[in-house]
């Protein structure tokens, strides 16, 4: 690499001798004509020596020779005029202290010096990209599109293509901004959407989004290129310089504005904390984020050593930070020596066994490990003298119709009732995050990549969706402001519908081929997730973040209802008794 920027220095540098010595004897010969008198050229030759010297200096100030010819621009263009300038002005202010040096000399030269020097050193510069630009695309016979969007980020696309390195052939550039149509975008007539349909005749299936767009304009921008009968939309990503396909999570990702980096990092910073389940969606992404915003040592606890790798591996360039731990929350002794050893100051609880359909198959696995599993850390957490508790919940854990629910729901009674001024305790409801180990959205796309018909258990089915990275910063932000004892709630948007859902994952992998299957309800399944924010539900400083009202209950009546649930006795007949509002939908449809 270093050999090949030596080579462009050393080429530019000589070329750009010749043009400078050569712009200053041209100025002189336009200044009188082609007939230069023998009194100039003395002052011709001191004057030349003496602004070659500043042009390439001024040259090297404003990072000119770092300049590959492939990126040339405006910008370096607009660089080289203001460094020639300041040579020029530089110049003049020499010849004003010492002129009887120079003299005889025409001041006018100056002037025509700079814009011939200009001329020479853009052309030169430029020169190779006017070439590139007259080069039919490598991709030309073979995937054409349309760019959307006349923007610099459409520019970057348009240069990326002529090079042959985004596979793509542009043929249009779309915009619907009306002082837009009709001005040029590269060598192409921006055009407005109209026109899309004529391109589509011509046979054109692909367009490429060169926009910034919030997810409910992009959706309709999405379903408005499918109307036309673009079947395959992709999105350019200007850091990456390429291209990648529109995804699901593009069109139903919720965005919520109240992000604050400085709480979490507040909340985060220099302290020790141990993540569970630190392997899973929640858990990996609480990792994450704690490392981010500045965490002293990060515990990792987890049961899958898969998971656990993992996630170790994606930090390993924090080693010195993170400590993982491959054991079970179920393991007392152990996870007392962990706590005793490491001290953390902040217990983040994601382990759970989430799968519905599993957990009814499994009653009493999901009892041990979500609520005798959740009881153990928290006694052992109060004991060791852990500062503060977040626990991950969910939706279903509101008025539960399934095990899993209702488990966490009982989790959540025991978490918040164990509250106390040393140790603060908060728990955290949220609906699904996208692309999660276990949602619907991974089963369609495998279904769809093996041709298999989506299936769906209900026509009607509705779900919340949020990206993980957004949900958990939000949970940390409800950490930050918790006092003890609350039950936050995420307002995670509007529902989706999922029969809409898969029917746009079949649109954006252009299989319109495959059928959706109607299965049924499965056990415990509800047709729609109550995720419970409601005009009684307090606000905080947060837009997505409420607080739930929640009462306490008595600890050792609980403790021996979970006493009762470990001997593995009609586990559902006291999972009722303990949350009264559990209608278990043992049938499923």
């Amino acid at each position: 690499m270093d050999f090949y920027k030596s080579k462009r220095l050393i080429f530019f540098l000589c070329f750009d001798i010749v043009l400078f010595s050569l712009s200053i004897y041209l100025a002189f010969s336009l200044r009188f004509s082609g007939d230069i008198a023998n009194i100039f050229y003395q002052g011709m030759l001191k004057a030349g020596v003496i602004l070659l010297f500043l042009k390439i200096a001024f040259l090297f100030i404003f990072r000119i020779y770092k300049v590959a010819w492939r990126f040339f621009s405006l910008s370096e263009a607009r660089k080289i005029f203001f460094a020639l300038a300041l040579a020029e002005f530089c110049f003049l202010i020499i010849f004003y202290f010492f002129s009887d040096f120079f003299n005889p000399f025409p001041r006018s030269v100056i002037g025509i010096d700079f814009v011939i020097s200009y001329m020479f050193i853009g052309t030169l510069r430029i020169s190779k990209r006017m070439l590139v630009d007259f080069k039919s695309s490598k991709a030309k016979q073979e995937n054409p599109c349309i760019v959307i969007g006349a923007t610099s980020k459409a520019l970057h696309l348009l240069k990326g293509a002529r090079e042959g390195s985004l596979g793509f052939y542009p043929v249009g550039v779309i915009d619907e901004r009306k002082e837009l149509i009709g001005t040029y975008c590269d060598k192409f007539i921006v055009q407005d959407k109209s026109k899309i349909k004529e391109y589509v005749q011509d046979g054109i299936k692909t367009a490429i989004i060169a926009l910034k767009l919030e997810q409910e304009s992009l959706k309709k921008l999405f379903e408005e290129l499918i109307d036309y009968g673009i079947i395959d939309v992709k999105i350019f990503s200007f850091t990456q310089n390429k291209t990648r396909d529109i995804s699901i999570e593009d069109l139903l990702a919720r965005k919520p504005k109240d992000l604050d980096d400085g709480a979490v990092a507040a909340f985060l910073k220099d302290k020790v904390v141990l993540v569970s389940g630190a392997g899973g969606t929640i858990g990996s992404e609480l990792c994450k984020q704690c490392i981010k915003f500045g965490a002293k040592h990060l515990i990792m606890l987890d049961h899958s050593e898969f998971n656990l790798y993992k996630i170790n591996e994606e930090l390993q360039n924090f080693k010195e930070k993170i400590t993982p731990l491959m054991m079970s929350i179920l393991d007392h002794d152990s996870l007392d020596k962990a706590l005793k050893a490491y001290q953390p100051e902040l217990i983040l609880h994601a382990a759970a066994y989430k799968h519905v359909p599993l957990c009814e198959q499994n009653p009493y696995a999901a009892v041990i490990n979500n609520i005798v599993g959740t009881k153990i850390l928290i006694d052992s957490a109060k004991t060791n003298g852990v500062k503060k508790f977040v626990m991950i919940s969910t939706d279903k854990a509101v008025r539960p119709t399934n095990v899993m629910g209702c488990t966490k729901r009982v989790c959540e009674l025991y978490t918040l009732s164990s509250s106390s001024p040393d140790f603060e305790v908060a728990c955290v409801r949220f609906g699904n995050v996208l692309g999660s180990s276990g949602s619907v959205i991974p089963k369609f796309k495998a279904q769809i990549e093996n041709g298999e018909a989506l299936t769906l258990t209900h026509p009607d089915i509705v779900r919340y969706f949020m990206l993980v990275n957004e949900a958990v910063q939000l949970v940390l932000q409800a950490g930050a402001i918790a006092k003890g004892g609350e039950l936050f709630v995420l307002d995670m948007g509007k529902p989706v519908k999922i029969m809409d859902l898969a029917k746009k994952m079949l649109l954006l992998s252009n299989r319109p081929d495959l059928e959706i299957k109607i299965v049924g309800l499965r056990k415990g399944e509800k047709l729609f997730e109550e995720l419970l924010i409601d005009e009684n539900d307090a606000k905080t400083k947060y837009e997505s973040i409420f607080v739930v009202k929640n009462e306490k209950i008595d600890l050792n009546i609980l403790n021996s209802q979970i006493e009762r649930l470990k001997q593995n006795k009609d586990i559902i007949s006291l999972l009722k008794e303990i949350v009264p509002e559990f209608k278990h939908n043992a049938g499923g449809n």
